[in-house]
């Protein structure tokens, strides 16, 4: 059965008469976590029952959770069919009060979702690789893991999230999904999360960045570049053999950005492999001209992995390097080290049982 958070707003206009209960069923869905349509007492009984015929609501549900010290959780969402993706809520800032209890600053969220189960990349270093690719997610389904970890955390409908597209998946090899997602997310009367507030994050897929760009929705773009030269990204990321770091840094240059913003570079460190300064050097150039900031990531090692995790002192001297140079550089805080960080880690862990 089709879930409903498949629709956008001006979808559901066209199916539902007259037009104005479209804007209800988004904010019971969106703002109110409703997930049974007869909860949604405005709506005439005949549009409940005839909704409740025809359409699911949520497409997905809870299957597990994994909770850090951290205060990070990942999330094990089970689809209709049986699959499984995962999500992952990163607190970003802690709530604040005054002595008298009242909030001064409310605490801040990143959300990354999966949006596909699988992926056809095959990374080196990506357990979601190791599984093969599935299928493409619904854009319901993408939806309704912000819907789902914001409702279990008590998130308040008001209170803004980040959005990476980041989980399982390649969001632009489901670019037509994922495009439908971003205007269902940002849409006022539903989750209202700015394109301001969403990354969409790609392993360097040249011709759909560019796809992307002429839809000009206002999102952030992530690339995973994680190395300076074609060899060693072939033998980390496959996909560079059809779409090479040059087509990806020509593709980003016709990216268009909000002027205040820049693109983000993704560049997983990893031990004794892409660590050092002449790296650091080569990254310099490769940049050049491109208004561009790098996060620095520490390689999640997972059992089975070729690969090791850096040290912190390869990390400071890495972006310290960038800095000096005229790169913006930041090294993304670990989150999760002590439950299931690798991406696609928990989903294997909960296929093994």
């Amino acid at each position: 059965m089709k879930t409903i958070m498949d629709f956008t707003k001006e979808e559901l206009k066209d199916l539902i008469k007259p037009s104005f209960r479209a804007k209800q069923i988004y904010n019971w869905i969106y703002q109110k976590y409703i997930q049974n349509f007869e909860d949604m007492k405005n709506l005439p009984k005949n549009l409940r029952e005839d909704l409740k015929r025809k359409y699911l609501i949520s497409p997905l549900k809870i299957e597990r959770v994994e909770i850090s010290k951290d205060g990070s959780k990942k999330y094990l969402f089970k689809l209709q069919d049986g699959y499984t993706v995962e999500s992952v809520l990163l607190p970003m800032k802690k709530e604040q009060r005054d002595k008298e209890g009242k909030i001064i600053h409310h605490a801040r969220y990143s959300i990354c979702v999966s949006s596909q189960v699988g992926c056809k990349m095959g990374c080196s270093f990506c357990l979601t690789a190791k599984g093969g690719f599935i299928r493409n997610l619904t854009p319901g389904e993408i939806a309704a893991q912000i819907v789902e970890i914001k409702k279990d955390n008590k998130i308040d409908p008001n209170r803004r999230v980040n959005i990476v597209y980041m989980g399982m998946g390649e969001p632009l090899d489901n670019l037509e999904n994922v495009v439908k997602a971003v205007k269902i997310i940002q849409d006022q009367d539903g989750l209202s999360i700015s394109p301001r507030r969403q990354t969409i994050s790609t392993s360097g897929l040249s011709h759909q960045i560019k796809r992307l760009g002429e839809y000009d929705l206002g999102v952030l773009l992530a690339i995973s570049l994680h190395a300076v030269d074609d060899k060693l990204r072939e033998e980390l990321m496959p996909i560079n053999k059809a779409y090479n770091i040059e087509s990806v840094i020509n593709a980003v240059k016709d990216f268009p950005i909000d002027q205040r913003k820049r693109v983000m570079f993704e560049y997983l460190v990893i031990k004794d492999i892409n660590d050092d300064i002449k790296s650091a050097k080569k990254l310099v150039k490769l940049l050049h001209g491109i208004k561009a900031k790098v996060n620095l990531i520490y390689f999640n090692p997972y059992p089975s992995s070729p690969y090791q995790r850096p040290s912190k002192e390869s990390m400071e001297s890495f972006k310290e390097y960038l800095n000096k140079h005229g790169i913006t550089c930041t090294i993304r805080e670990s989150k999760g080290l002590d439950i299931s960080a690798a991406c696609g880690q928990l989903r294997e862990k909960s296929e093994a049982k």
